[in-house]
């Protein structure tokens, strides 16, 4: 049985069904185009794109990424215009605002992909890592809001073999609050919850790696799905050793 589809339109006579299986093969070959260095071409802020995107956006997926300045969604996925919702915050954390933005944009829009984007190297999780171990007073009320809801998805990776290797627990810890994310979002609204049981939202996780520039996604998806991604990140790494 195929999922139920949304509705994604660029310009008013033109309609194209897609839904969350589409929406995330659509993100991979982006993010295949955007590591090889072999952008689409259509233009991110072309002058057609924009003029058709006046009178509404109908965004095929939703991107609930980190800050970071080294991870834009658009770009990553080599994305356009009015093709991605995208949230960013540090972490990245669900909060209220998170979850509302998100509950906003597949109940308005109809997207049926949602995204949970974390990265390697996170400064937000490394802080909440050193915070952990070595407390502070002089961190600032709102910064800390994010260390705390960081906190309870890695603070038991500290009491296991990875506390003596600093770079296989940071690994971890984005990884373990990427999940721990999905898991919030899922169940924290019930409209979401609705939505993924009856309308066919889905909701995965995923992480970019600076270092090569592939997006794994790790959470949501067919295990077929997750070994081509595996195997793609393996074959981009082999190229890049044989340079």
């Amino acid at each position: 049985m195929r999922p139920p589809t949304s509705r994604y339109t660029l310009s008013g006579d033109r309609q194209v069904t897609i839904g969350a299986v589409e929406a995330l093969e659509r993100l991979r070959e982006g993010n295949r185009r955007f590591v090889w260095g072999t952008p689409s071409g259509d233009g991110v802020s072309s002058h057609t794109r924009r003029a058709n995107l006046v009178a509404g956006q109908q965004p095929f997926a939703i991107i609930l990424g980190c800050s970071d300045s080294r991870v834009p969604a658009e770009i990553v996925f080599d994305q356009g215009l009015g093709d991605l919702f995208v949230i960013r915050v540090a972490g990245p954390v669900v909060a209220p605002s998170q979850i509302g933005s998100v509950e906003f944009a597949a109940d308005r829009f109809g997207t049926r992909l949602v995204m949970i984007l974390g990265h390697s190297q996170c400064g937000a999780v490394i802080a909440t890592l050193e915070e952990l171990r070595r407390p502070t007073e002089t961190q600032s009320r709102n910064l800390r809001s994010i260390v705390d809801r960081i906190r309870p998805s890695v603070e038991d990776l500290l009491a296991t073999d990875l506390a003596k290797d600093t770079d296989a627990l940071v690994r971890e810890a984005v990884r373990a609050n990427v999940r721990a994310a999905v898991t919030q979002l899922r169940h924290g609204s019930e409209l979401i919850e609705r939505l993924s049981e009856q309308n066919g939202l889905l909701i995965v996780g995923a992480e970019y790696s600076l270092e090569s520039g592939v997006v794994q996604v790790f959470g949501g998806v067919q295990v077929r799905e997750a070994n081509e991604m595996q195997e793609f990140s393996l074959a981009v790494t082999d190229r890049k050793d044989r340079r």
